[in-house]
């Protein structure tokens, strides 16, 4: 089978990061025996003499380049924060229609395999139309939790995942929001996410510590995702201040970057937590598994998820989690044994934090448990799909 992806949430030299879920689900299914894939991954065009940093980064990502053996181009759209978001899709497609075109000329494609609604989706399906491609779609969170309150953008989620050939959705719960849009029930398929076996496994938790240069006996909690609101690292910070009295050996590393740092720096100043909260901004990906094996507890207090992937990836090297009761988490959480659920305000935070740290915890059987779901298993699932719809 010969498979276009797109999607503009994809790893890029600039951001290796970025999107590597989908770009994990999409080299898996590329290895395959039989299947070719290929890459349109779309980028914001922006001027490099333009003194914004935040922006500038764009003009450094190459026009095309090769990741894990994955070919991945990055034709150019217009593109005004804030203000043309809902253009994005229209641009996103007229930008990248000539090289869909030329790609498809010389690679016969049988589908389009498109990862966020909108405004990638929406692109998709459009493209998908122009070269008479089956487009099937896959709904990450904020697409489908964020955008379906937008005025402007709903009715452009309703028609790309009424046009699709096929919808795949992260959770159960994304399922649900989408049928709430009048999408039938038929045509949406739940396909979760993986974990990554070989980077992400139960590891000695002294050897983790000794490697990351952490105290061996103090109890650590770890939080991975963008320093943005909606993560709830703020409310894990002020759940940390409040115990600091009856847990005064707890540490909280929190990794990841994003627009909220000064304000979390200021409110670990605020709470005269220096010395117990440390914010360390992005680590490789590869050293995530250390940062999991190493911690009590792997903490994730948001208002809205997909199918965060920190859940499944900290499981999966036998730890502990604590999370909020939102979108797929209780999908991965099925049972105590693997974590605690608790509601988004610092005293129920607090009190789960604490019981999770003094709970034991059979650390053997939760990584066993969430190593099962490999991401072999879901490309799989996808290739099936994504034949019943060529």
């Amino acid at each position: 089978m010969r498979v276009l992806t797109f999607t503009a949430l994809y790893p890029n030299k600039v951001n290796p990061l970025q999107g590597i879920f989908i770009h994990q689900r999409v080299k898996h299914l590329a290895r395959r025996p039989g299947n070719f894939l290929e890459v349109i991954a779309p980028v914001p065009y922006f001027p490099s003499w333009l003194p914004i940093r935040r922006w500038q980064q764009f003009s450094q990502i190459p026009r095309e380049e090769v990741i894990d053996g994955m070919r991945i181009h990055h034709p150019r759209y217009p593109f005004l924060p804030e203000i043309s978001m809902p253009a994005h899709g229209m641009l996103m497609y007229l930008a990248s229609l000539p090289i869909a075109q030329r790609l498809h000329r010389e690679k016969r494609f049988d589908c389009v395999d498109a990862h966020f609604v909108y405004p990638d989706g929406f692109a998709a399906v459009r493209l998908g139309r122009k070269l008479h491609l089956p487009v099937v779609v896959s709904a990450r969170g904020t697409d489908i939790n964020l955008y379906r309150s937008f005025r402007l953008i709903r009715p452009m989620l309703r028609w790309t995942l009424m046009h699709a050939a096929g919808v795949i959705a992260v959770s159960a719960d994304l399922k649900t929001k989408m049928i709430a849009l009048g999408i039938p029930e038929t045509k949406i398929q739940v396909i979760s996410n993986g974990v990554d076996t070989e980077r992400f496994q139960l590891l000695d938790a002294k050897s983790a510590r000794k490697q990351l240069e952490l105290p061996e006996e103090d109890a650590i909690a770890v939080s991975v995702g963008y320093l943005i609101e909606s993560k709830g690292h703020h409310l894990l910070i002020a759940a940390i201040a409040k115990l600091k009295e009856r847990l005064p050996q707890v540490r909280l590393y929190v990794i990841g970057e994003g627009v909220y740092r000064a304000e979390l720096d200021a409110l670990v100043r605020e709470k005269q937590l220096q010395d117990r909260v440390f914010l360390l901004g992005n680590r490789p990906n590869q050293e995530l598994g250390l940062w999991f094996s190493a911690a009590d507890v792997s903490c994730l207090l948001s208002s809205r998820e997909g199918w965060p992937n920190v859940i499944s990836e900290a499981l999966a090297c036998g730890t502990p989690v604590l999370a909020t009761r939102v979108g797929g988490i209780p999908e991965i959480i099925t049972t105590p044994e693997f974590g605690m659920l608790v509601e988004r305000n610092v005293q129920s935070i607090a009190a789960g934090l604490e019981q999770a740290l003094t709970k034991p915890w059979n650390r053997v059987e939760i990584a066993r448990h969430s190593q099962s779901r490999s991401w072999n298993a879901v490309a799989a699932e996808v290739e099936d799909y994504l034949k019943s719809k060529v």
